[in-house]
């Protein structure tokens, strides 16, 4: 039985989480590198601001980009769900679902968790950027599930002008 006990917002909280690791000029930038940046990260979106849960919120990210990437396997995630336990509260349209975690990593449960209703609800969809040079996920909304970069914009661009360069350079032989 799958069951998913997340929240929509919760997407949204993964793929954030995710691309706290951007390349920036050629360079990654770890946007939770330090306390500061972090605690500020952790308030925006409802975690407390303590060291175990910023240690474990870390660990996760790395764990979850690597699961999402095919770099590991989902039995990498078990330690972030452990503890965690799901309490049934009634509700005036049925039962809703509440995740309690032991041992304050409650925000890289919530990520684990957002990243299995993921898995569950829209397998595939989750994924890293085509781009090799971008460290950047997507979650692919469109119908056919074919989008391939992070933004149409600025790596899609980018990779489409890399091709037709090398296209030019080669005399249309690619």
């Amino acid at each position: 039985m799958d069951l998913v006990a997340v929240e929509p917002s919760d997407e949204a909280f993964l793929l954030d989480l995710l691309n706290t690791t951007p390349v920036i000029d050629g360079i990654v930038h770890d946007g939770l590198a330090n306390s500061a940046d972090a605690k500020t990260w952790m308030r925006a979106h409802g975690i407390a601001t303590t060291k175990t849960e910023e240690a474990a919120l870390l660990e996760a990210r790395s764990v979850l980009q690597k699961v999402v990437r095919g770099e590991a396997g989902p039995k990498a995630l078990k330690r972030f769900v452990e503890d965690v336990r799901l309490r049934p509260v009634a509700g005036a349209d049925g039962l809703d679902w509440r995740v309690d975690v032991d041992g304050g990593a409650s925000g890289a449960a919530r990520a684990v968790l957002a990243w299995d209703a993921l898995r569950i609800s829209s397998p595939g969809r989750l994924r890293s950027c085509a781009n090799s040079d971008c460290r950047l996920f997507l979650i692919d909304r469109s119908k056919p599930n074919t989008a391939r970069w992070c933004s149409m914009a600025i790596c899609g661009n980018r990779m489409k002008a890399r091709r037709h360069y090398r296209r030019a350079r080669t005399g249309g032989e690619l």
